[in-house]
C-alpha cells in the first residue's frame, strides 16, 4: 500500500514555496520522491531555504521568480517553465496574498491585486499546465483553498471572494478533467502559524477567540500539510476528484 504514495520520477511545480505552507508542501513532495520546480515572487535563484531542504532529500530543485499580480510576467513564466520542463506531473497552486481593510474602505487596488494573484493567475496557470496533462492523460493539480472558501471572514472581502472562487474552480476543473486522467483537488488550511496570520496572532482578542474554537487546541503548523499534499498528489488518491480537504484542527466541525 505504501508504494501508492511514492512520487519517484515525478516533477512537481509548487507556487508560493519560499516559506510557510508552500515550503512544507515542496519539501514533503521531495521526500516522497518528486523533483521540485519552485516559484515565488522573491525566491532566490540558488541557496534558498526551501532549495536546501529539497536537495537534502536527494531530489532536484529549480527556482523561478514571478509576480503573479502581473499578467505579462505570469505568461512569460509559463512559457519559460514549459520550455525547461516539457513534462510537469504535479501542479500545486499555493501562491496567494491577503490584504486587510474593512469592506467599506476596501479600495479597488486591494481588490484587484488579491483577485489577480489568488484567482486569475491560478486559473491561467492551471489551464496552461493542465492542457499538457490532458494530452498525456495524467496529472495532479492541488489548489490551496481556505476556511474562507466556506466563510466570509472579517476585513478581507477580496481574499474571501477569491478563495470562494478557488473552491468553485477546483470543482469546475475536476468536472471536465477527471475523465481525462487528471485529478484536481484542493486543501483548505485552517488557522496556521504563517506570515498571513501574523496580524491575527498579534491581536490578543482575535487570537484568543480563534484558539478557543479550534477543537485541536492549537494553531496549525506548515508541516501539518505534508501528509495531505503527498496523498492528493499520489496514486493513493486516484479516485479523488473535486474535493476540498480541510486541514483545520476541526474548526469547520464546530
Amino acid at each position: 500500500m505504501l508504494d501508492k504514495f511514492k512520487l519517484d520520477g515525478k516533477v512537481a511545480l509548487v507556487t508560493g514555496c519560499k516559506r510557510g505552507i508552500g515550503k512544507a508542501m515542496a519539501v514533503a513532495l521531495a521526500e516522497a520522491g518528486a523533483d521540485i520546480i519552485g516559484v515565488s515572487t522573491s525566491l532566490e535563484k540558488e541557496g534558498s531555504k526551501v532549495a536546501q531542504k529539497v536537495e537534502a532529500t536527494g531530489r532536484n530543485f529549480k527556482a523561478y521568480t514571478c509576480d503573479f499580480s502581473d499578467r505579462k510576467a505570469l505568461y512569460n513564466f509559463i512559457e519559460e517553465v514549459k520550455k525547461d520542463f516539457p513534462v510537469i506531473d504535479i501542479l500545486v497552486n499555493n501562491a496567494g496574498t491577503i490584504l486587510r481593510t474593512p469592506a467599506a474602505e476596501h479600495p479597488d487596488e486591494m481588490w484587484d491585486k488579491v483577485v489577480e494573484v489568488n484567482q486569475n493567475a491560478q486559473f491561467i496557470l492551471t489551464r496552461e499546465i493542465g492542457k499538457e496533462m490532458i494530452a498525456r492523460g495524467s496529472g495532479k493539480v492541488v489548489f490551496t483553498a481556505s476556511l474562507l472558501t466556506f466563510q466570509g471572514g472579517i476585513t478581507v472581502p477580496g481574499y474571501a471572494a477569491s478563495k470562494g472562487a478557488i473552491g468553485q474552480l477546483t470543482m469546475a476543473f475536476a468536472n471536465e478533467w477527471a475523465s481525462k486522467g487528471v485529478n484536481v483537488n484542493a486543501i483548505a488550511p485552517g488557522y496556521i502559524s504563517t506570515d498571513n496570520t501574523e496580524a491575527l496572532r498579534n491581536d490578543p482578542t482575535r487570537a484568543a477567540s480563534i484558539l478557543s474554537r479550534i477543537p485541536a487546541g492549537r494553531w496549525g503548523e506548515p508541516e501539518d500539510f505534508a501528509g495531505p499534499i503527498v496523498y492528493l498528489c499520489s496514486e493513493a488518491a486516484a479516485y479523488v476528484h473535486g474535493s476540498i480537504m480541510l486541514v483545520d484542527g476541526g474548526w469547520m466541525g464546530r
